[in-house]
């Protein structure tokens, strides 16, 4: 299989091309350099090259352009040239085949997932929880399986909180403590993932990733494009979207070893944002992921301004190496050039440290996996490198020309479309009105035994005059009346008998 043009070696005047190797392409890389150095460019030249091999590919889309990937691009004369220069063969602009996704569903089909997908540790980050409240998330998804639950949405979610709420003490004594502050700050959290727009990422038709791994008729692979211009201005939900997207591919993807190019390749942009804040056991998972997950096929490859952006214990694991310059004007841009430099295997005919900070754009140090006299996967020594210019538009394209993409996507109008089927919320509506049905039957019950015999206005009548349980009528009243009338006189008329009899006897 050709291997993947990188750009044409420029270290020496007889400099030949560097190449990534397919077989390699799954033990992950890294694009580095400062803005507007042309990372975006050498991210579009990989997807071309990965796609023309029949690879498939998901990167984010941060600032826009990347978008150009799915338009031909425009013969310009200084292209040409390069492409000669480089000696890319039989280049013409082309279009490549894409699928836009948006988390917002305006840009693209919208991608989503369920709530107990996500699962607790990564929402947890999404809504910022502290540890004590990550616990209450814990338990709350431990009861919806208990209880046979199904947490799809927000909606769901926010209806289960109400029932630990309602219950926490038993369920304190049943699965740990649960306060009342907790539970309110989960909601709030809630509140303002809602108001940040990700309620349309939770629910159903659930991206499935088999539409993330397709190829074309022609062998090529298909390359999925995130929108992600707005998302990016949530870090939190961003970088915790792209890890539940390659934890998935990681628990989902059966073993395959080392194959002769990947089943899939995921380019993470604006890399730094996945790591910041992230706490020991987040960054665990996502070194053991970034380890294992090359065995399931997958190759990725992070794009960021420094290379210490990423933690040493996966920078390590990172094969393949792109470093676009980088300006050392102030001491934390001299220590990542200092880093960058470390990371790259000495080449006796380039001074790294230099040469870092003099590369013009599009221009990088480039160092590539290949097999050295037998011995495998060896780091070649690095290459001052003129990288070879995409095929396509290098730059945005219009709202039309986006349109057109979505229109004769193949996964045609399958997402397009929010599916809401039973679940949490509506089990426990449904619970509710039937346990308030059962409060209120007794009540109804004794209204119809009291209604049953005489309806309407009869009843009202018969309610008038003999009285109900609660009332007395006009017949009793009476007769109360009479009684304490004849009582009072019986009365009168003894006490004045008795009177006149002592009186009377008195007198004689």
């Amino acid at each position: 299989m050709d291997p993947i043009l990188v750009g044409k070696s420029v270290t020496t005047a007889e400099g030949g091309p560097v190449v990534l190797e397919p077989k390699y392409g799954n033990r992950h890389g890294l694009v580095a350099g400062a803005t507007g150095t042309g990372k975006t460019v050498t991210l579009m030249t990989l997807a071309e090259g990965f796609s023309r091999i029949g690879v498939p590919v998901f990167l984010a889309d941060v600032k826009g352009d990347v978008a150009g990937l799915a338009v031909a691009g425009t013969p310009d004369q200084k292209v040409l040239d390069r492409a000669a220069k480089i000696g890319v063969a039989g280049y013409a602009p082309a279009a490549n085949p894409v699928v836009f996704w948006d988390l917002y569903g305006k840009l693209g089909h919208p991608v989503r997932t369920t709530v107990s997908e996500m699962g607790p540790t990564l929402l947890a980050r999404i809504l910022e929880l502290n540890d004590t409240q990550s616990g209450v998330l814990d338990i709350v998804f431990k009861l919806a399986d208990d209880r046979g639950l199904l947490l799809l949405d927000l909606e769901d979610l926010r209806a289960l909180l109400g029932v630990v709420a309602d219950e926490r003490k038993d369920i304190s004594t049943s699965y740990g403590l649960v306060s009342a502050p907790s539970i309110g700050a989960i909601q709030r959290a809630l509140l303002r993932l809602e108001q940040d727009g990700a309620e349309e990422f939770f629910g159903e038709p659930a991206l499935e990733l088999s539409d993330l791994m397709r190829t074309m008729p022609d062998g090529r692979g298909v390359i999925g494009i995130l929108a992600a211009a707005q998302l990016v201005l949530k870090p939190r939900l961003y970088s915790s979207f792209l890890l539940w997207l390659l934890s998935e591919l990681f628990e989902t993807l059966p073993e395959v070893g080392d194959l002769d190019k990947p089943k899939l390749v995921f380019v993470f942009d604006e890399a730094h944002l996945l790591f910041d804040d992230a706490p020991p056991a987040l960054q665990q998972r996502v070194e053991q992921v970034v380890r294992l997950i090359r065995s399931k096929g997958v190759g990725v490859y992070f794009c960021s301004q420094f290379p210490d952006d990423v933690p040493d214990e996966i920078l390590g694991q990172l094969g393949n190496r792109v470093q676009h310059a980088l300006r050392a004007f102030t001491p934390r841009d001299q220590k990542a050039v200092r880093t960058a430099a470390e990371t790259f295997v000495a080449n006796p005919n380039l001074d790294v440290g230099k040469t870092i900070s003099a590369l013009g754009v599009g221009e990088a140090l480039v160092s590539t996996l290949h097999d050295v006299d037998g011995a495998r996967a060896v780091p070649m020594p690095v290459e001052r490198t003129l990288i070879a210019p995409p095929r396509c538009r290098m730059g945005a394209i219009t709202d039309a020309e986006r349109a057109q993409v979505r229109a004769t996507s193949p996964v045609g109008t399958k997402y397009d479309t929010r599916i809401d089927r039973e679940s949490a919320a509506e089990k426990l509506a449904a619970h509710a009105q039937a346990a308030a049905e059962r409060v209120d039957a007794p009540k109804a019950k004794s209204r119809e035994d009291d209604d049953r015999d005489e309806p309407g206005v009869g009843s009202a009548v018969k309610d008038a005059v003999f009285g109900t349980k609660r009332r007395q009528g006009m017949v009793e009243t009476m007769a109360k009346q009479t009684a304490r009338t004849v009582g009072s006189q019986i009365g009168r008329q003894i006490l004045r008998g008795l009177l006149g009899g002592i009186f009377g006897g008195s007198r004689r």
